[in-house]
């Protein structure tokens, strides 16, 4: 099973998240399903993704998501891909 941790340094989690939930239906097209969200304060969110297809969700970040941090005010992101042990 593969999972993505990914951290977003953002400038306002309220824009952040607001472009964060719109964005859910292009995540999910392109293999990831939130399974969980965390604020780690107004400047910084962690999100835990089940990847269904990591070629695809790679492929997304790599290019449509720059479109979501531009509207969610992203300054800087890492994604990690694990898979469970």
């Amino acid at each position: 099973m593969t999972q993505m941790i990914a951290h977003y340094s953002i400038a306002d989690y309220a824009r952040f998240r607001a472009a964060f939930d719109a964005d859910a239906e292009d995540r999910g097209n392109n293999g990831l399903s939130l399974l969980q969200l965390w604020r780690e304060s107004d400047q910084s969110a962690w999100a835990l993704f089940q990847v269904g297809d990591a070629a695809a969700a790679k492929a997304y970040l790599e290019g449509a998501a720059g479109v979501f941090n531009s509207q969610a005010g992203v300054s800087a992101t890492a994604f990690h891909f694990v898979e469970t042990a």
